[in-house]
């Protein structure tokens, strides 16, 4: 016990924790925290720091960092004081030496928050909008004239005026009033035209392809959102690590602007694995290889296999594997050349199938946002079901659009993603003429400062117009239940009979809720809902049936994509086959 005791009381005085006492008598609760949130003082203190000179240097800093957020909330009047040890903090010697501290007070007197006098940035572009809060009597802060500024620049460079600057500025408090008044000057410079592309790269993509890919509008009136487009246009292909295009410091002759453009190359190969598990629909793995700037013209090369339903409780395992060759800027800088290929077998409890086919297309880029696709398909299949052995020879002229309007493709909050296809196509053999459409509709609305609950919706369409059942390809045809449709219901599990014989239906209805709650930074908890039509005819008028299926999940952030667990039961339509499980990376939509 003595040696102990011993211990105890020889144990340096400098591990003791510091005392840390914040005084702000008159700032509010929400001021308080933002002042201990900002104070390195606090931070030392949460990470255990006994260091004196560490602490000391802390304190140092805090006053800078008080000052500035207190400018920052309106407070152009502030007195900070911060004594360690009991004497002022700024008055000690950065050499002198302090083993130990004891105690840090900081004294906050915000005095009087300001408001704005005289808010004035001069001259303004035409259609120029300054910040709301930017304006006589409004609440006066630092990042508010930051915001105005900016606003003020980016309204001249917007319409051409690339050098634009703030040339002067004045701001003045006064104690009496407790206002703010700011004065702005902004010097527009010359209205500059696109000049050259200067590249400085050792890209292995030819330096010909890199000027077609960017498509840099030379001798084009200045606009920042052309310029941001060379460079998505480079980052798109997917062929370059790094993409940094800036604007040369100084004006060309003729008042032009050339652009700089430097690039890193990314590595030339890439694979990656997938893959999921459903309870009565066994596992599906997938797999791709990709081979970038195959040709020196930043096009790539991507072959995809996958094997889906092993061990799957009905039904036999189905695979495919395809490749396919894309070209950017092919016609035109925002258009790319596609070519594809691929066989597959898909072998269910109705039917069972062969097919090869090909297909070449151009995709035009409009935005960041939204493409189109039109191309040229052909596909030859052969086929045993109720109807018995039949061969489909289809050549198809199929369209397609994305709009994505997501806030994040892989773990969306907000905004709202459509895609669609219609494929007119001329049917030969055991096929007629027909078109083919599908649409996949979906929504989502964070709730909430943070987001942390989530509504999201999905509605999906589906139609061949033109011929019968016994006359469309099985796989044209549309089916629900699974994982893709209805969770609960077993994968395509809901058909329609017509005459006796049973088969994928002419028209599909697929809708689906979630209701999406972040319980941490990580884990989400989620309930949904699904439900799927199948229609006799194409224009959802005539007989059909419907299933629902219901169920509670988890989703796991990974950083590349949650990792998706639901369990789902039926809730109607008569398919149903208990619990399933589905476990997957991506969320269901």
């Amino acid at each position: 016990m003595r040696m102990a005791f011993a211990a105890v009381c020889l144990y340096p005085a400098s591990v003791l924790a510091f005392e840390v006492t914040l005084d702000a008598p008159a700032a509010d609760k929400d001021l308080r925290e933002r002042l201990a949130a900002a104070s390195l003082v606090f931070a030392a203190k949460a990470d255990g720091t006994d260091d004196g000179q560490d602490i000391l240097a802390a304190a140092q800093s805090d006053y800078k960092r008080m000052v500035g957020l207190l400018y920052e909330q309106g407070y152009f009047g502030p007195r900070v004081r911060i004594q360690v040890n009991g004497q002022e903090a700024a008055d000690i010697s950065p050499f002198a030496n302090i083993p130990t501290v004891r105690n840090v007070v900081i004294s906050v007197s915000p005095g009087t928050r300001f408001r704005f006098g005289r808010a004035q940035v001069k001259p303004l572009a035409p259609d120029t909008e300054l910040p709301a809060e930017f304006a006589t009597g409004e609440q006066a802060a630092v990042s508010t004239i930051q915001k105005a500024a900016r606003a003020g620049v980016e309204g001249w460079r917007d319409q051409g005026y690339a050098k634009a600057e703030v040339s002067n500025q004045s701001i003045t408090a006064n104690h009496r009033t407790s206002q703010l008044d700011v004065d702005l000057a902004l010097a527009p410079g010359p209205r500059l035209s696109f000049g050259n592309l200067v590249y400085k790269g050792k890209s292995r993509v030819r330096e010909k392809r890199i000027r077609e890919i960017s498509g840099l509008p030379t001798g084009e009136t200045f606009d920042p959102e052309k310029a941001k487009r060379v460079a998505t246009r480079l980052r798109r292909t997917g062929t370059f690590k790094s993409v940094n295009l800036r604007e040369a410091d100084q004006v060309g002759a003729d008042d032009t602007l050339d652009m700089t453009l430097a690039l890193v190359d990314d590595l030339p190969r890439r694979i990656g694995f997938g893959g999921e598990v459903e309870s009565t629909d066994g596992v599906s793995v997938s797999a791709f290889w990709l081979h970038r700037n195959i040709t020196g013209a930043a096009d790539r090369l991507r072959f995809d296999a996958s094997i889906e339903q092993i061990a799957a409780q009905s039904g036999g395992t189905d695979w495919r594997i395809g490749g396919l060759y894309t070209r950017p800027a092919t016609l035109g800088p925002d258009t790319d050349l596609t070519f594809g290929i691929e066989i597959k077998q898909e072998d269910e409890d109705l039917y069972f199938l062969r097919q090869a086919g090909s297909r070449i297309g151009l995709v035009r880029h409009f935005s960041d946002q939204l493409e189109m696709r039109i191309g040229l398909g052909f596909r030859i299949s052969e086929v045993d079901d109720n109807y018995g052995h039949r061969d489909f020879a289809i050549y198809s002229v199929p369209l397609g659009v994305t709009w994505d309007q997501r806030d994040n493709a892989l773990d969306p909050t907000r905004g709202y993603y459509v895609n669609a296809e219609l494929a007119p196509y001329l049917g030969f053999s055991d096929a007629e003429n027909g078109v083919y459409f599908k649409s996949d509709m979906r929504a989502y609305r964070g709730l909430g400062a943070d987001n942390r609950v989530i509504l999201a919706g999905r509605l999906q369409l589906g139609s061949v117009f033109g011929p019968s059942l016994s006359e469309t390809p099985p796989d044209f045809l549309f089916y629900t239940g699974g994982g893709d449709t209805v969770r609960g219901q077993p994968y395509q599990s809901n058909f329609v009979t017509v005459g006796g014989v049973s088969s994928g239906g002419l028209s599909f209805i697929g809708l689906s809720g979630e209701l999406r709650v972040k319980t941490t930074n990580t884990i989400t908890a989620v309930a949904f809902y699904d439900a799927g039509f199948v229609g006799e005819t194409s224009d959802f008028t005539g007989a059909g049936n419907w299933q629902a299926g219901a169920g509670l999940g988890l989703r796991y952030n990974t950083g590349f994509g949650p990792l998706r667990v639901d369990l789902a039961a039926p809730v109607s339509g008569g398919t149903g086959d208990g619990v399933q499980l589905y476990i997957g990376i991506g969320h269901a939509f």
